[in-house]
């Protein structure tokens, strides 16, 4: 699903276009040890809905370009918090009120617990 060996990988793609696009706080979590959804959790933000939505449908682009395309998309039109899953990695696209309030960093960010179980 990710780009040919000799160009860019998925997540490069995606940060790349993020960054085009002028996406504000742009957080990458590795997430493999945590989840089996996805290698890599992107999330960034727009500065309005109409940033928000633009962001979204410019990554769905660069994705296509490179050869992604059965990316899932959720929420681009109220555009309040766009989600669009590529397979290995899921990136989250908020409104900065929205993503206060979820703030999904400190839930994906905290320390991978060892073998044991915790009580």
């Amino acid at each position: 699903m990710g780009a040919s060996a000799s160009g860019p990988s998925l997540l490069d793609t995606i940060l790349a276009s993020l960054d085009d696009s002028k996406a504000e706080e742009i957080v990458s979590i590795n997430i493999q040890r945590k989840s089996s959804l996805a290698d890599h959790m992107v999330v960034a933000s727009g500065r309005s809905n109409r940033h928000v939505g633009a962001v979204a449908e410019h990554l769905l682009k660069a994705l296509k370009d490179n050869g992604v395309h059965d990316a899932r998309v959720e929420g681009l039109q109220s555009a309040d918090w766009v989600l669009i899953d590529a397979g290995d990695v899921i990136v989250h696209v908020f409104r900065p009120e929205v993503r206060d309030f979820y703030n999904l960093e400190k839930m994906w960010q905290t320390p991978d617990l060892e073998d044991e179980t915790v009580h």
